[in-house]
C-alpha cells in the first residue's frame, strides 16, 4: 500500500510557482526561435524605440502578430517596453546575443538545440524504453545546425586566442606548420577557425555523421581554407594514425560510447611530442556541487537528450555524459596510456584540458 505523504503548503506553492517559471522559459523560447526565423531581432537591433508597425513594416510582416510577439518577449525581459508610448527597444546587451551572429555570446543556435529536443522525444522514450539510447545520427537535422552556431561563437572567441596558446609548445608548431586533427568536427566550425588562423599547417576533420561531413566540406569552401583542410567520415578509432602534432576533441569526446578507446586511438595517432586539446562542459567532480551549478539543469537535459543518448546507443563503456567532470575525464585518459593530464585553461562553460604522452 503506498503511504500517504503531508504537503507542505508553503513548499507546495513555492514549487507551483517555480514550475510556472519553467513554463514561461519554455514558451519564451518558442519565441525567439520564431524572432530569429523572421528577422525580428536584427530588424530591432540598434534602431532605438519602434512601435509595433514599424517593426511590422520593416520586417514584411502581419503587424497583430507582431505587437503579440512584442508583449511575449517584453514579459520574457528579451525586449524592454514603453507601454504609454506604445514602443519597444531590443536593448545592446540583448542584439549581441540574439542579433549579431559574429557576437561571442550570441546564443540563438542554442534555441534549434532546444527546439530539436521537443522534436525528437518521442523517438528518444522509444531509447529509453529498448535501452538503446538514440544515435546521434538519427536527432532531427536542426540539432546539426543549432549545435554549430551555438558553439562556433565561442571557438572565434577563444579557440586560437586563449585555449591554443594554453598548451605546451602547440601555437609554435602551428605557426610553422603542424598536423592537426579535428575529430567529432560536426559541421567543422573548430576545424575552419583553426585553418583560417594558422594557413601553413595542414587539418583533418572526422566525424562519423555523413551529412555533417559534406557540410563541413561546404563550409571550408565557403570560408577559402578548403584547400588546407580534409574532411572523411569515420568515427573516433578508425580515423588514420598517421602521426599528428594535435588532435583535439571539441565538446565530443563525452558522446562517445567508448572514450577509453577513442583516447587510446589519439594516443596512437600522435607523434611522440604531440598533444591532446580537450575541450569539455565546465562541470564539478561530485555529484553534489554538479547539482549546485546554475548550468547543471541546461548540461544534464542536453545530456540527457544527445550526449548521453548517443553512448548509450554506442554502447557505452563508460558513459560520461555531459558533466563527466575533470577528474573522471582524467581517469579516462590514464586507462588510455597518457601520462601526462592537465587543466590548460578554463572559461566559465568550458574545461581546457591537455593530454601527452
Amino acid at each position: 500500500m503506498q503511504q500517504q505523504q503531508t504537503i507542505d503548503e508553503a513548499k507546495m506553492q513555492e514549487f507551483m510557482m517555480k514550475a510556472v517559471g519553467d513554463m514561461g522559459a519554455a514558451t519564451v523560447c518558442a519565441t525567439i526561435l520564431l524572432g530569429e526565423k523572421l528577422g525580428l531581432y536584427r530588424a530591432m537591433a540598434g534602431e532605438g524605440p519602434l512601435t509595433p508597425s514599424d517593426l511590422a513594416a520593416r520586417t514584411k510582416t502581419n503587424e497583430r502578430l507582431v505587437a503579440e510577439w512584442l508583449n511575449a518577449q517584453a514579459a520574457g525581459g528579451y525586449v524592454t517596453c514603453d507601454a504609454a508610448a506604445g514602443t519597444y527597444e531590443l536593448p545592446p546587451e540583448q542584439a549581441v546575443a540574439l542579433a549579431d551572429e559574429n557576437s561571442p555570446m550570441f546564443i540563438a543556435g542554442a534555441y534549434d538545440v532546444i527546439a530539436a529536443m521537443y522534436e525528437g522525444d518521442e523517438k528518444l522514450a522509444g531509447g529509453f524504453r529498448s535501452g538503446e539510447g538514440m544515435g546521434w545520427k538519427d536527432q532531427p537535422s536542426r540539432l546539426f545546425l543549432g549545435t554549430e552556431r551555438f558553439f562556433r561563437p565561442g571557438y572565434r572567441t577563444f579557440l586560437t586566442t586563449a585555449w591554443l596558446s594554453a598548451l605546451e609548445g602547440v601555437v609554435a608548431k602551428l605557426e610553422q606548420g603542424a598536423s592537426v586533427a579535428d575529430v567529432g568536427c560536426g559541421h567543422g566550425a573548430s576545424t575552419i577557425v583553426m585553418a583560417e588562423t594558422y594557413p601553413k599547417s595542414t587539418f583533418f576533420g572526422f566525424d562519423y555523421h555523413k551529412e555533417s561531413i559534406e557540410t563541413a566540406r561546404e563550409r571550408a569552401k565557403e570560408a577559402g581554407v578548403g584547400d588546407r583542410i580534409e574532411f572523411e567520415t569515420t568515427d573516433a578509432m578508425s580515423y588514420p594514425e598517421t602521426g599528428f602534432d594535435l588532435i583535439c576533441f571539441f565538446d565530443c569526446l563525452h558522446d562517445m560510447g567508448d572514450p577509453i578507446g577513442a583516447a587510446k586511438h589519439a594516443l596512437s595517432a600522435l607523434k611522440d611530442d604531440g598533444t591532446v586539446l580537450l575541450i569539455e562542459p565546465m562541470a564539478a567532480d561530485t555529484l553534489a556541487d554538479k547539482l549546485s551549478s546554475p548550468i547543471a539543469p541546461m548540461f544534464f537535459a542536453a545530456s540527457t537528450f544527445f550526449c548521453t543518448a548517443n553512448a548509450v546507443n554506442q554502447g557505452g563503456q563508460p558513459v560520461l555524459g555531459a558533466q563527466a567532470g575533470e577528474a573522471q575525464l582524467r581517469g579516462v585518459f590514464e586507462q588510455a596510456g597518457f601520462s601526462q593530464f592537465r587543466r590548460a585553461t578554463e572559461t566559465p562553460f568550458n574545461l581546457v584540458l591537455e593530454a601527452r604522452r
